[in-house]
């Protein structure tokens, strides 16, 4: 080692910084003296090569190394070569002293003097200059390693000393002891990579050969990898690609060799394919400035052979070449001569000598020739190119598109050896059945598309479709025994794959790379797949799949454009069949759970997206791309009409405006040119079809034929049709297409047209024999046959023998393909073509990172998505699959959500519905339910809740349906229906509360009442019974009872599981969320709601239990117990569906207005079938009712008159049960708006009801509150129509009150006997009195509120005097006179009270008329008749006996308070002779003392009254003291009273007596109780006539 060398040698801190831009940078520290090492390298080289035979007999100098004073400073090595002769070519391997000899180590003869071989000098000659270098980075690069590249590039060489000299290369690369600081370090880089990829050295077929190998390809990984990589030119890189591609291809390559090459191979393309983007780096990103900056010249200077018989290859690294030798300049400038090959000469001619600072470090011109080596090693018909190879090419490729994908497709040149060559050759490999090929294929194909497909628009489509084709099976989904096939219905049973483009470069620019029978026939339809290939392009599908974008890119880019198959539905298609479990028969067992695993990443990367922010810059309008989808399926549906019937077809499109005019024929050709989905036979038949002149004329105008050859027009016109099988057909379409074509080409080898017609017809038997296969190759046309057919047929000429041979080449070159009738080896050259011609017009991939396409994305593809979630969620058995499935429906649901898709969500439901079991059309059987009470807990056992219980799959779907419906309420539309359907059917059960408290309050009805269950079982009351007899006695004990059997254990807890299930679905949740709901959303809901309605026409059709379990049908002779009619069934599920559509429609305004009317309708129609209604679901039908005319009175909707109507129309029976529901809908009514109140208190068929249900006790107090509320306060809505009905029904409520009268009476007996009731008894007789005669009383009071209004209602009426008399004054005085009999002696007083009150009102008599004086005739005398009667006598004898005495007292009064009045009336006589009889008849009672004293005192009163007042005037002396009414007056006075009250008409009037005695005066009486003005003054009066009287 050298002495002084203190430390280490590091990289870092002497050389330079390390390369950042791809390239590795080696870090690695050398514990010892550079210069030493490398003097240990050369010593270790020159060892091993005196070992060897050949080098044995080396001179001393070889090992003490060169005498110093004879070099030159090694400072640049290039300095010498530059002075020497350049045309030499040589590099002197020593100095040119002329002590070189021509012989290597050779001994000479005995006693000669022999000089060293050049390769040991030169070690010696480094050895020498190195002795003096004290800095190994100032050492000159190619100095330093020129002896070991003499050792690598020598024939003469062993493997094991070639291996040496690599080794030690390597380490100064990897010690950085070379490096770029080291002076004229990019020539020695160009040195040793030429010297590299020349190595030579003599093989022996061992594994020392391999090892040299090994090295050669460490030292380039490591040369391009590291910092030298960056000095490296194109030139050097691609002799390196080219070397180290051979020793990869070698065959007689052992495979951990082949292993390691391309390990190797695989880390050098990284680092070279990264380099693009330290180039774009540098170009500042613009591609297009990178290719310009690249001549032509380099882009050719760039060559890498890939063949066997390239001059890198390893044979000739280990054979050598014989004719390489090594020339030595001669020390008179002239060149010696060179020795053979087994000298072991050494000949460095193809060193470059140039200096190499000037060359540019390689970039876009090996890289592309890389690129294109890589890609022409796959191509699958080189049959020099193994699989093992192509494998490997694949995995390089793979890695190069990793590294660099998008740069390549950014570069032009790059970009078309992908679009081309590479996509060419690799969709070939995909269809190969090595599956090795395979699996490499469809790698590299998912890496291409994910990182190139911008611009690999139709090659993407190609390989799609048929990977489409090959995976998506024909066979239909097997049905189960247990899934219902309309779960998974939508899974498409065949892709839909596109038509074909008809002609590259004109028409639409819309295209198909390949039609599909082509595909079909070229084999690159899917056909029969081996399961292994199967599930590799499962694999690669899902990879795609996995992009998040990729299949919104394939929807926009594919689906949306017109003549663009549909990608992603046939994608979504394709993963969803193969998702089902009957994929594994043929594929395997993988490919279901892969598809399943895609199409649920599918589905996430959606939903992931929900929350995104849209990116609509520079992207496809969504308007503008759902219309043009639209517009597709149009033109598909067309094209499918047109294929069976042109006319059809063409009649079709023009109705949907496809076609402008179908009479046209420029638009009907227009279409049929420019889409790809039209049969090509149906089109040839039928342009050329007679009577379609114009359209065939039309279609061939459409074609520009100028400066095309004949053949090249022909070929032209074929690729858009087939040729008819009919000669005329043909001949038509020649003959247009030959003056189309003359006119337009004016071709001058071409005479008239005449010509061109045989010349076309000729070129269509040409192109026939040379491709018919039935033709064998001897016999086909030769190009002098071919113009010997055309002789003199040129305007009687020939035609131009070069014209002819041009097309006969053009001809055999190319055939011309006719459509759908590929079927030869050149097909697939040929379709290719058409392809990459259509690739020049075509719009490069739309990359859509974006979520505003995914709505109408996921709205073309959810079909197969759930369908194929119902089936794996039905037939799957493992718990990750479930929550696989879980996540999947909740994704989707909360897709359709935010995107309102509802049909998707409604699917949804109705699936999982349907999986749950719940939704059953026909309701469950609750016959036998039977309510179990255990530790103080109630549930219902049904065979609905049992069966549910048991199946976990439809709780497991119940709980995933009440998820998503818990969380997208608002998108549901008609998925309402299988909901309120569940719902029904768990209400019926006791499954869910019975009520809506939760969500409205407004309905004031008690909860829902279910049916009594069939029996009610308490299990902790009941012993614990064991045995059989025990089990055997309760069996035989139910059925003797006509009882269902009690539920065992199983079924108990079967229910638990249900109940606890439903408990976890939230239902109160969901509830409220629905009460919350947009109108939009509650328009669905409530239409469902209404149509689990039974018809109108027919009975409700759900049966549930009965109240009492159901009689025996027939007796034990086999005779019917009873042939009634059954009673209505009560349908509980009615009233709940009516009752949630009623709280629903009432929420607020909007809700009225928008829902009322159907739920309306609804109700009213339910009451029309009142008669087959269950009393209980009548009553709060009419409540709903009620309650939505109240809220909706100012919609009209619903007609007051025709509701009352229909509710007063009711059997009296089913009305009276229905009482209580109805009244308080009334009364919401009532109590509602005023106009509805007036509305409803003018009906009759309003009071008809308040009649009826009056005198239900438990109606009375609503029936009289509503009267209350019309008849009295500030609002009573009285009017001349409701009067009369008013004060009849306040009448019925006194009346009623009559019931207090036996507890009056009773009392009163207690209390003469002395007895008396217990305090709780008096009280409770007392409060159950008071509410009847309360009412009563209160009846009464309003009835004298009503006769304080009749001034005024008679005054608005309008009215007649004796009709308005009769109309408002005779109810009142009817009603209250009525009530002056009731028993009850409370509503006699206050009855007696409000009449006398009512006939002394100030507006009762008038002067103007006489109807009032019908209060006597109409109310008191049939009062006072009433009372004499024994009947109402006897109802309270003790009380009736004061109220007759009430009845005379106030008939006198009223008499005397209208005395006045009835003076002037002509028939107060009468009425005066009438209230005497009625006296007479009260005295003569004789069932009361008090009348007896009363009557006559009345009388007095009267009498005095009507004297002092002058009306009753005794006769006298006078002539005129009377006037006749008075004489007749006073007579009739007289006489009557002399009957019943003899001596009272003397007595008040002594004077008037015939025959006057002296009798004893009786003191005048005055009035018990005067009332009223005139009573008053009327007393005094009589009592001071009375006293005059005494005192005469």
């Amino acid at each position: 080692m050298a002495a002084g060398y203190d430390g280490c040698f590091n990289s870092k801190d002497n050389m330079a910084d390390p390369i950042l831009d791809g390239h590795r940078a080696s870090n690695i520290t050398v514990a010892i003296d550079p210069v030493a090492l490398v003097v240990t390298e050369c010593i270790t080289v020159t060892s091993a090569m005196r070992k060897h035979a050949r080098w044995a007999h080396s001179s001393i100098a070889s090992i003490l190394g060169s005498s110093d004073s004879l070099r030159a400073p090694p400072g640049d090595a290039r300095g010498s070569n530059r002075n020497r002769d350049p045309a030499s070519g040589k590099i002197d391997l020593i100095q040119d002293d002329g002590a070189l000899t021509s012989r290597w180590g050779l001994r000479g003869k005995k006693g000669q003097s022999m000089q060293d071989n050049p390769l040991m000098s030169a070690f010696a000659k480094l050895r020498a200059d190195l002795k003096h270098c004290k800095d190994i980075q100032s050492f000159d690069t190619p100095s330093l390693l020129q002896p070991f590249l003499q050792v690598i590039r020598s024939s003469s060489t062993t493997a094991p000393i070639t291996s040496l000299a690599l080794i030690a290369i390597t380490k100064m690369l990897a010690y950085n002891i070379i490096n770029t600081q080291s002076p004229n370090f990019s020539y020695g880089m160009q040195l040793l990579a030429s010297t590299v990829t020349h190595c030579r050295f003599e093989g022996d077929n061992t594994a020392n050969d391999e090892v040299v190998f090994l090295r050669i390809l460490k030292l380039m990984e490591d040369m391009i990898c590291g910092s030298s990589g960056e000095v490296l030119g194109d030139q050097s890189v691609c002799e390196m690609m080219e070397c180290a591609l051979s020793i990869c291809c070698h065959l007689r390559m052992s495979e951990v060799l082949k292993r390691s090459a391309e390990i190797s191979m695989v880390t050098m393309c990284q680092t070279i394919f990264s380099r693009l983007k330290t180039l774009e780096t540098e170009s500042e990103g613009q591609s297009e400035t990178l290719e310009a900056k690249v001549t032509q010249e380099d882009m050719d200077a760039a060559k890498i052979d890939s063949s066997t018989n390239g001059e890198h290859r390893p044979t000739v690294m280990q054979q050598g070449r014989s004719s390489l030798s090594l020339e030595v300049p001669g020390t008179n400038g002239t060149d010696r001569p060179s020795m053979d090959a087994s000298t072991s000469q050494l000949d460095l001619s193809k060193v470059p000598e140039d200096d190499a600072e000037d060359v540019r470090p390689y970039g876009l011109p090996s890289i592309r020739e890389l690129f294109r080596v890589l890609a022409d090693l796959l191509d699958p018909h080189e049959r020099q190119k193994t699989d093992v190879l192509r494998v490997m090419a694949l995995r390089i490729v793979n890695v190069a598109l990793e590294v660099a994908g998008p740069s390549i497709a950014s570069h032009p040149s790059l970009a078309s050896l992908a679009k081309d060559t590479l996509c060419r050759n690799l969709f070939q490999l995909v269809r190969s059945e090595n599956i090795a090929i395979l699996h490499e294929s469809l790698r590299v194909a998912g890496t291409l598309l994910a990182t190139c497909r911008s611009v690999l628009k139709l090659q993407q489509e190609l390989f799609l479709s048929y990977v489409v084709a090959c995976l998506h099976p024909r066979v239909p989904i097997p049905e189960e025994a247990n899934i219902d096939p309309s779960l998974y219905q939508g899974v498409p049973q065949a892709p839909g794959l596109a038509k074909p483009q008809p002609t590259p470069g004109t028409g639409s620019g819309r295209s198909t790379p390949v039609p599909v029978r082509d595909r079909q026939k070229l084999g690159m339809e899917g056909g029969s797949r081996k399961p292994d290939a199967r599930e590799a392009m499962v694999e690669s599908v899902g990879g795609l799949v996995r992009i998040p974008s990729y299949m919104v890119e394939l929807f926009v880019n594919y689906d949306c454009e017109i003549d663009r198959s549909d990608l992603c539905t046939d994608m979504v298609g394709l993963l969803s069949r193969n998702a089902f479990p009957d994929s594994a028969t043929w594929s395997t067992t993988n490919v279901p759970p892969l598809c399943l695993d895609s199409l649920l990443g599918y589905v996430q990367w959606i939903a992931d997206r929900l929350d995104d922010e849209p990116k609509t810059a520079g992207l496809p309008d969504k308007t503008k791309l759902r219309e043009q989808r639209e517009r597709k399926k149009v033109i598909i549906r067309g094209a499918t009409k047109f294929n069976e019937s042109p006319k059809g077809g063409i009649a079709f499109l023009a109705s949907k405006g496809i076609i402008d005019d179908p009479n046209d024929a420029n638009s009907v050709t227009g279409f049929l040119k420019g889409t790809t989905r039209i049969d090509k036979k149906v089109l040839g038949e039928f342009i050329s079809k007679r009577g379609n002149e114009a359209i065939l004329d039309a279609f061939m105008g459409l074609f520009d034929f100028r400066d095309l050859r004949v053949d090249e027009a022909l070929r032209q016109l074929l690729n858009t049709f087939r040729l008819p099988g009919e000669s005329a057909l043909i001949e038509r379409i020649v003959t247009v297409f030959c003056e189309k074509y003359y006119d337009a080409a004016q071709p001058e080898q071409v005479a008239d047209k005449d010509a061109v017609f045989v010349l076309t017809y000729a070129i269509i038997m040409l192109n026939t024999d040379q491709y018919n296969p039935n033709v064998k190759a001897a016999n086909r046309m030769s190009q002098e046959a071919f113009a010997k057919n055309l002789r003199g047929v040129n305007a009687g000429k020939d035609f131009d023998p070069e014209y002819l041979q041009e097309i006969y080449e053009a001809i055999k070159s190319a055939e011309i393909v006719l459509p759908e009738e590929h079927d030869n080896k050149h097909a697939f050259e040929h379709a290719w073509k058409e392809l990459l011609v259509k690739t020049q017009t075509v719009e490069d991939l739309v990359i859509c990172d974006t979520n505003i396409y995914d709505a109408h994305m996921f709205a073309a593809t959810w079909r197969p998505i759930v369908a194929t979630l119902n089936y794996v969620f039905v037939s799957a058995t493992e718990d990750a699959v479930f929550q696989r499935v879980f996540a999947g429906y909740s994704q989707c649901a909360q897709i359709a959500a935010r995107y309102n898709i509802s049909e998707c969500l409604d699917h949804i439901i109705h699936s999982l519905a349907k999986i749950s079991t719940l939704a059953t059309e026909a309701p469950p059987d609750t016959g036998l339910n039977t309510e179990v009470q255990a530790s103080g807990k109630s549930i219902m056992v049904s065979k609905f809740a049992v069966d549910f219980g048991r199946d976990n799959t439809a709780g497991l779907a119940t709980m995933v349906l009440f998820n998503i419906i818990n969380e997208n309420e608002g998108a549901i539309r008609d998925g309402w229906m299988h909901i309120v359907r569940i719902i029904v059917n768990l209400f019926v059960n006791s499954l869910i509360p019975t009520s809506f408290t939760s969500i409205s309050r407004d309905l004031d009805l008690p909860p829902i009442p279910l049916q009594s269950p069939a029996q009610v079982i308490e299990r902790n009351d009941k012993a614990q019974e064991g045995g059989l007899f025990s089990t055997f006695t309760n069996y035989i004990s139910n059925v003797m009872n006509d009882e269902p059997p009690e539920p065992n254990d199983q079924e108990i807890e079967a229910t638990l599981r249900t109940v606890g299930c439903i408990n976890d679905c939230r239902f109160e949740e969901i509830l409220g969320n629905v009460s919350e709901l947009p109108v939009e959303s509650l328009k669905s809901l409530t239409s469902s709601l209404l149509a689990q309605l039974p018809e109108h026409e027919s009975p409700p059709t759900i049966t549930v239990k009965p109240e009492l379990p159901a009689p025996t049908p027939l007796r034990g002779n086999g005779t019917k117990i009873s042939q009634s009619p059954e009673p209505p069934v009560y349908d509980p599920a009615v009233v709940y569906v009516l009752e949630l559509a009623t709280i629903l429609a009432l929420r607020d305004e909007e809700t009225i207005t928008a829902l009322g009317a159907d739920v309306a309708d609804a109700l009213q129609a339910v009451i029309r079938d009142a008669d087959r209604l269950h009393p209980v679901a009548l009553s709060r039908t009419v409540f709903y009712l009620l309650a939505l005319l109240r809220a909706s009175n100012d919609h009209k909707y619903i007609r007051t008159p025709v509701v009352l109507h229909a509710i007063s129309s009711f059997r009296q029976d089913l009305l009276k049960a229905c009482a209580l529901p109805i009244l308080k809908g009334i009364q919401g009514c009532i109590s509602g708006p005023a106009e509805l109140k007036n509305e409803m208190a003018t009906s009759p068929d309003f009071w008809a009801v308040m009649h009826a249900l009056q005198a239900q006790p438990e109606a009375a107090p609503l029936v009289f509150q509503i009267a209350e509320a019309v008849a009295d306060g500030p609002n009573a809505a009285i009017t001349p129509d409701n009067y009369e009905a008013t004060v009849a029904l306040l009448n019925a409520f006194a009346t009623a009150a009559s019931a207090g009268a036996r507890q009056e009476q009773s009392r009163e007996q207690m209390a003469r006997r002395g007895q008396h009731a217990a305090p709780q008894e008096k009280k409770d007789k007392k409060a159950k009195k008071s509410e009847v005669v309360i009412r009563g009383t209160m009846a009464l009071t309003i009835v004298s509120h009503l006769a304080s209004r009749v001034p005024a209602l008679i005054e608005q009426s309008h009215l007649e005097t004796n009709e308005a008399w009769r109309a408002y004054w005779s109810p009142v005085f009817r009603c209250l006179a009525t009530q002056c009999v009731n028993p009850c002696r409370e509503i006699r007083q206050q009855a007696f009270t409000f009449l006398q009150r009512c006939l002394q009102s100030p507006q009762l008599a008038s002067p103007d008329h006489k109807e009032w004086t019908n209060i006597f005739g109409e109310v008191l005398f049939p009062l006072i008749n009433q009372l004499l009667k024994p009947e109402v006598y006897q109802t309270d004898p003790a009380g009736m006996s004061e109220t007759r005495v009430q009845a005379a007292q106030l008939l006198c009064k009223i008499f005397l308070h209208y005395l006045v009045l009835l003076s002037e009336w002509e028939g107060v006589l009468d009425l005066w002779v009438r209230i005497l009889g009625i006296m007479d008849r009260l005295m003569n009672s004789g069932q009361s003392d008090a009348l007896v004293e009363a009557v006559p005192e009345s009388l007095k009163n009267v009498l005095l009254v009507m004297s002092s007042g002058g009306y009753l005037i005794a006769p006298s002396d006078e002539k005129d003291a009377q006037a006749p009414q008075q004489k007749e007056l006073w007579t009739e006075t007289w006489t009557r009273l002399e009957r019943f009250l003899p001596g009272l008409m003397p007595e008040l009037f002594p004077e008037a007596s015939k025959e006057p005695t002296a009798k004893e005066a009786v003191p005048a009486h005055k009035p018990s109780q005067p009332n009223g003005r005139v009573d008053a003054e009327s007393g005094s009066e009589s009592a001071a006539a009375a006293a005059e009287a005494q005192a005469a």
